[in-house]
């Protein structure tokens, strides 16, 4: 195990082969069956468990939560039930599709930014459900974009309530021009 600047400790293991095209972009980006499992870790972020999100909550009070959280999307964000995520997170839907069309990386790349007050440099914890690769393709791309300090939360919300942890009723960010 590696410990990171922030002390947490990182877990390594084999990656998924990211060859079978079927399933990747020429990037590496996971293109469906999302729900599957995941790498444990990322080079793109520190993975961390539950435990460790606490403690960093705890300590710290500027990290940024991102839930990548999918949903239907048709002009509007389309819920068919309420979605529970750790309370102070922001829920971004969609930016962890393997291809993102340049309305979509635009809302990205603006709340990111937004967020972080243009600091590549702000702890960001980027989560979804366990064994969600919209997750880990969010963080591959927030990393292609110099953000430096991820925490990739792989369990994301279904470890989070597992454990008994608070929730809060998410609220997608408005998608602009169209909601």
């Amino acid at each position: 195990m590696l410990l990171c600047s922030s002390g947490f400790a990182q877990e390594h293991s084999p990656q998924v082969d990211l060859d079978d095209f079927d399933l990747f972009t020429l990037d590496g980006y996971r293109l469906y069956r999302y729900r599957s499992p995941t790498p444990l870790s990322s080079e793109h972020a520190v993975t961390i468990s539950t435990d460790e999100v606490v403690r960093m909550l705890e300590q710290e009070s500027n990290i940024i939560l991102l839930d990548v959280q999918p949903v239907q999307w048709n002009r509007v964000f389309i819920q068919k039930e309420p979605r529970l995520n750790i309370p102070g997170s922001t829920w971004l839907p969609n930016v962890g599709l393997g291809e993102l069309d340049n309305e979509w990386m635009r809302y990205y790349r603006s709340h990111l930014l937004r967020l972080t007050s243009g600091d590549k440099e702000a702890a960001i914890i980027i989560y979804c459900r366990a064994d969600c690769w919209m997750s880990w393709n969010a963080l591959k791309r927030a990393s292609e974009w110099g953000y430096k300090k991820l925490f990739w939360y792989r369990d994301g919300t279904d470890g989070w309530i597992e454990n008994d942890l608070e929730t809060t009723l998410a609220v997608p960010e408005p998608f602009p021009g169209k909601e």
